[in-house]
């Protein structure tokens, strides 16, 4: 029965709810976690180059005639680093790589909250404008009807009832309209969260206030910058152990032991006793413990690697403060952004207040009357009127609301305390 009528119930879902399951759900996120997994492994990868090895081989065969090759029944190889000083070097580097991928995780998943928060305050905002266009359409259809009562009495003409009309189609495409992008942001958060579209239904409640103004001041840089950064820092420490390479040893350690076959009649060749010359006999167990070192001396190749490598750290560190600068600028723009949607805020407030008093005392007038037999007479004409003038304030102050909230949304992504003000939220009122 649960499953039967389960796409048919239509719960309220948090506003900590969505942006959670974004996050479970997003590929963005996850890309950044694989990515995150890869440079971890990269730096153990780098770290084991001193952890030897251990390979085991055979080389089983027969000969004819003076044998060809070793002998070898099987073999135990084991190699290792000693000493590279270009190593530590890229070990800093491939740390300073998991940092980087730790802020642009930090940054995608940041990007994801902020997506999913502001689909969600929106599809909150156009239900709540619904129900005031459903009121506004209603009262239009009102007056549609008073009017024609009034154009059959001949009190108004037929302008007047086409003025009526056009008023009702308007409130009736902007209802059309609002469904249409409901249903995009239900469809959308239904993308993001996993849940079904039609079940999407908001909790005005467990939408955090606006933030408050020490919000905005970030004590550090946002993710994407300190993802730059650290990727810069890795490269200039990669390109630091290439330029090592050119003039430092490398020293290596090796050890084999290998058993040799008996039928190949190396022994025959290589005789199995001491000759009359000082030849040792022909030994089936063989062993050899040693290190190797390589000192370069002259390599054009890694001299070009090395200035490669300089050239792609100056680059990074030139496109991070390329972008450092580009958000600072960015965050200038949205402060004075917020400054001037926070005062039309207060101008649709005090719209808005001022229609609703028209409209009641309006009202008023119209069930007791104005107390003043020179004023004009109030009609129910008048009280539509102002019901839907009151309908449509109250609609500009709902626009007004998201986008100030929009733009708050946009500079705490910017400063990188979108996901404390999203946490921020009263947990009783979560489902």
């Amino acid at each position: 029965m649960l499953l039967a009528c389960g796409p048919a119930l239509h719960a309220q879902v948090s506003l900590s709810t969505v942006v959670d399951l974004a996050l479970k759900n997003s590929p963005k996120v996850k890309m950044a976690q694989a990515d995150l997994e890869r440079a971890t492994a990269t730096m153990r990868q780098t770290k084991d180059a001193y952890i030897p090895n251990l390979v085991a081989g055979s080389g089983l065969g027969y000969t004819y005639g003076f044998p060809v090759g070793s002998p070898t029944l099987f073999s135990f190889t084991s190699q290792g680093l000693l000493f590279d000083i270009s190593q530590f070097s890229y070990l800093r580097a491939t740390r300073a790589g998991i940092q980087a991928s730790l802020f642009s995780l930090n940054d995608l998943r940041q990007q994801v909250e902020e997506d999913a928060a502001l689909n969600y305050i929106q599809l909150d905002n156009d239900l709540q404008q619904q129900k005031v266009m459903t009121d506004e359409y209603g009262s239009a259809q009102k007056l549609g009807d008073i009017v024609q009562q009034r154009l059959d009495a001949g009190l108004d003409s037929k302008m007047d009832l086409t003025r009526a009309k056009l008023s009702g189609a308007q409130v009736h495409l902007k209802q059309l309209h609002l469904e249409g992008e409901i249903a995009g942001l239900r469809g959308h958060l239904a993308l993001l969260t996993g849940l079904p579209a039609d079940s999407i239904v908001t909790d005005t409640n467990s939408i955090p206030g606006a933030p408050a103004a020490a919000a905005f001041d970030a004590a550090y840089a946002p993710p994407a910058i300190q993802a730059a950064y650290a990727n810069a820092a890795s490269k200039q420490q990669q390109a630091k152990g290439d330029h090592h390479q050119l003039y430092w040893p490398q020293i290596a350690f090796a050890a084999q032991y290998s058993r040799f076959a008996s039928f190949n009649n190396y022994q025959d060749y290589y005789g199995n006793q001491a000759s009359v010359g000082g030849e040792k006999p022909f030994q089936f167990n063989n062993a050899l413990v040693g290190m190797q070192m390589t000192w370069p001396l002259f390599d054009r190749v890694r001299k070009a690697k090395a200035d490669i490598s300089t050239a792609d750290a100056a680059h990074a560190t030139h496109e991070a403060d390329m972008d450092r600068d580009l958000a600072a600028e960015g965050q200038q723009k949205l402060r004075r952004a917020i400054d001037e949607l926070s005062a039309r805020q207060d101008v649709a407030t005090l719209d808005r207040e001022l229609a609703q008093e028209q409209m009641d005392a309006i009202t008023v007038q119209l069930t007791a009357g104005s107390g003043n037999p020179n004023a004009p007479a109030i009609t129910p004409k008048d009280e539509q009127n102002a019901r839907i003038a009151a309908g449509q304030k109250s609609l500009d102050l709902l626009d007004a609301d998201y986008q100030l909230r929009q733009a708050q949304l946009d500079l705490l992504r910017a400063t990188g305390g979108i996901e404390a003000w999203i946490r921020s939220s009263n947990p009783a009122a979560r489902p």
